[in-house]
């Protein structure tokens, strides 16, 4: 079955303590089913110290989140819609609005 979340897609968060958040996915790690949305779930992660990172420290950044807590936003009206694939063409189609994503 196609992805109907991709990398560099606008989204909205459906549910948690971020519900209505949208964001852009910045990783889809399609064998455990989550994704990466720049700027929402941000989880802090404890570094030693390195070359690249001589203090060490916290460093946050983002955490995943279950790809059915997501939805796919229009860019042109900034509604949530569901995603439709075509077979003929194989390009995903936002069902209310019809805006073709995969260019």
């Amino acid at each position: 079955m196609a992805r109907r979340i991709r990398r560099g897609d606008e989204v909205i968060l459906l549910s948690g303590a971020e519900k209505g958040r949208t964001g852009k996915v910045l990783k889809v790690e399609a064998e455990k089913d989550r994704v990466y949305v720049e700027g929402l779930a941000m989880q802090f992660r404890h570094v030693k110290r390195s070359q690249q990172n001589p203090k060490g420290g916290r460093v946050q950044r983002e955490g995943p989140i279950h790809i059915s807590n997501v939805a796919a936003v229009s860019g042109s009206s900034g509604q949530r819609f569901r995603v439709e694939t075509r077979d003929g063409k194989r390009v995903r189609v936002g069902v209310k609005d019809s805006n073709v994503l995969d260019g």
